[in-house]
């Protein structure tokens, strides 16, 4: 409480002499303040002066922090004008009364402050009024502000013509904009000779244009008279499909795909009746070419063939899968399977390792057996090794036999060249071999038969290699024991096999053929039952010559024959039974339509009977 009390007499002292000193800048005496005396002026300024002198000690007492000097007061004006007034008042005083304040001067203090500063918004006054909003007119009299009709409609046509035109103008507007996007799409589009050159070489483009071309073709290929003429009576005769001779129907030939190439194997799809598979041989003199080749041709494509696939060696069969229309098998010169898929590239998909536990010697027997569930492939090799496969693992067989015969002179094994079942017949299968001779093979043990090869009941007949092998097809059970062997001793034989159940052999069997078809002035190289006539097969030979036989009609010589010229190795049957298709050595694929000798008739398995009766007995 005394801190505060001498602070507020410091305060009160200061101003005081800050507002009472009256004196001239130049020091000179004058008058005291409101007329005072002089005298009684000078004993005020004595009396200041010793006030300052214990305003000076209690300055020192409550801590000033410049020894010897006043300190600021608190409370005083901080204006620098001021603090020298004072001073000069306090000197003045000192220099009447001599006293120890002489010299005094106040320090300024600053001080920081924060300020913040709010500007509210006066509250809005909402006042409502209850008048009606409307203006009176009047009663009847009438506004002069309301438009006449002539006036509304002249109004109107003038909006409707802003209207119009405005929308003219944008209609324009759209129209040059997109002839600028058209301008800039073609300029888009428009390549430099690098761009166009990469694209013409990319893999992508070439597929597709391979592809799209193909369509294209086929649909060219469609023989339609896009002419015809509907609204004439009389409708053009329609051309004789059938015919009573062989028609060649389509050649195919690629000079780049087939050149210096020989047609090892042919197959139809099931699927696809237009489709069939040909299998080829390497080009000797083409070294950097693939070794084997694939095509599938297409009926409706003639220039070229519909897919390419390729082998690390010579293709010596080949075979469309029954259960699955996309994919083909083939099997090697090297021993190897091979499969390939028509949605995939050109080179196998699946393939067999070169290893002792599959074929290490070339493959020319190959079958798919079974059902759509359980299905096997079942390949022989020239080294008497007969191998069951699953096609969707092709690492190693499921099961592998050996075939031997003790009695061969140099080495026990059986070549085998060709291999068929029969109808409805997947464990019991019978080989042609190199030796001439065939066999029956049973793949696994049964009653009175042991799995591999009965050495007894051969089927000896042919003084050269059997080349061919094939059942009859299944149109009728009676004939499905029957089967034709083809050699290149110039013979076509007709045979009746061993029931499979009946117990082998346990001595040395005399089984002949049924008849011996000799009319032939070259080798042998397949003969084929017609799927759909009981008394009809065609051969081809080393002449270069198709025929086509009809047991029903003549045993001895073929009932139609066409070509002549360079080697014909394989024929095919489509499933349908009117085309046969052949291949030659010179690379050539050749269609020929079989017209209406194949059409059976109602009496003819009954004939095909009785001549089999006849030539058995």
């Amino acid at each position: 409480a005394s801190s505060k009390l001498d602070t507020q007499d410091i305060n009160d002292l200061v101003n005081s002499l800050v507002g009472e000193r009256a004196l001239s800048p130049t020091g000179q005496q004058a008058s005291g303040p409101a007329g005072v005396p002089r005298a009684s002026h000078e004993a005020s300024a004595v009396s200041r002066d010793r006030s300052i002198s214990s305003a000076t000690s209690i300055g020192t007492q409550i801590g000033s922090p410049v020894p010897g000097a006043a300190t600021p007061v608190a409370g005083a004006s901080p204006n620098p004008a001021a603090a020298t007034s004072s001073s000069a008042a306090v000197g003045g005083g000192a220099a009447m009364g001599g006293s120890v304040l002489a010299g005094f001067r106040a320090p300024p203090e600053f001080r920081a402050s924060s300020m913040v500063l709010f500007d509210f918004p006066p509250k809005e006054k909402i006042v409502y009024n209850k008048e009606v909003q409307t203006v009176d007119i009047g009663g009847t009299e009438r506004d002069e502000r309301l438009l006449t009709e002539e006036e509304i409609e002249r109004r109107v046509k003038l909006i409707r013509e802003k209207d119009e035109k405005a929308r003219a103008a944008k209609e324009e507007e759209r129209a040059k904009r997109e002839s600028e996007a058209r301008a800039k799409e073609g300029e888009a589009r428009r390549l430099t000779d690098e761009q166009r050159a990469s694209i013409l070489e990319s893999g992508e483009f070439s597929a597709f244009v391979d592809q799209r071309s193909r369509v294209l073709e086929r649909a060219l290929d469609e023989k339609y008279d896009v002419m015809v003429d509907y609204t004439l009576a009389a409708a053009a005769e329609p051309e004789d499909a059938g015919g009573e001779g062989l028609k060649l129907a389509v050649a195919f030939h690629d000079d780049k795909l087939s050149r210096n190439r020989s047609v090892m194997d042919l197959a139809w799809s099931s699927r696809f009746p237009e489709l069939t598979a040909a299998a080829y041989n390497r080009n000797p003199v083409a070294p950097n070419e693939p070794d084997g080749v694939v095509a599938i041709w297409n009926t409706h494509l003639r220039e070229r063939p519909e897919f390419v696939f390729y082998a690390p060696s010579d293709v010596l069969r080949v075979s469309f899968s029954e259960f699955n229309p996309n994919v083909v098998v083939g099997s090697a010169y090297s021993g190897q399977i091979l499969l390939w898929d028509t949605r995939a590239k050109a080179h196998p998909v699946l393939k067999t390792p070169l290893t002792a536990s599959g074929h290490t010697h070339p493959v020319y027997a190959l079958r798919v057996v079974g059902s759509t569930n359980a299905h096997q492939l079942i390949s022989a090799s020239t080294d008497g090794l007969v191998c069951s496969w699953q096609l969707d693992m092709l690492a190693q067989p499921q099961e592998a036999i050996e075939l031997t015969h003790p009695a061969h002179l140099r080495t026990d094994e059986v070549s085998v060249t060709c291999m068929d079942f029969a109808d409805n017949e997947t464990t019991a299968f019978v080989v042609g071999t190199a030796e001439g001779a065939a066999y029956q093979v049973n793949r696994y043990d049964r009653a009175g038969c042991k799995a591999g090869l009965n050495v007894f009941d051969a089927y000896r007949a042919h003084a050269a290699p059997v080349n061919a092998l094939n059942f009859h097809p299944p149109i009728a059970s009676d004939f499905a024991d029957l089967f034709l062997t083809a050699s290149s001793d110039w013979t076509m034989r007709l045979w009746r096999a061993r029931p499979a159940a009946k117990p082998a052999s346990t001595g040395p069997a005399d089984i002949r053929p049924l008849h011996t078809f000799d009319a032939f002035d070259d080798y042998v190289y397949d003969a084929r039952w017609s799927p759909i006539h009981p008394s009809v097969l065609a051969s081809v030979d080393g002449t270069g010559r198709l025929a086509l036989w009809n047991l029903n009609q003549d045993i001895e010589l073929p009932v139609q024959s066409v070509g002549g010229g360079r080697a014909l190795n394989r024929l095919a049957w489509d499933r349908p039974g009117r085309r046969i298709a052949t291949g030659g050595v010179d690379g050539s694929v050749a269609v020929y339509d079989v017209g209406d000798v194949v059409a059976p008739r109602p009496d003819d398995h009954a004939k095909f009977a009785r001549v089999v009766a006849e030539l058995a007995s």
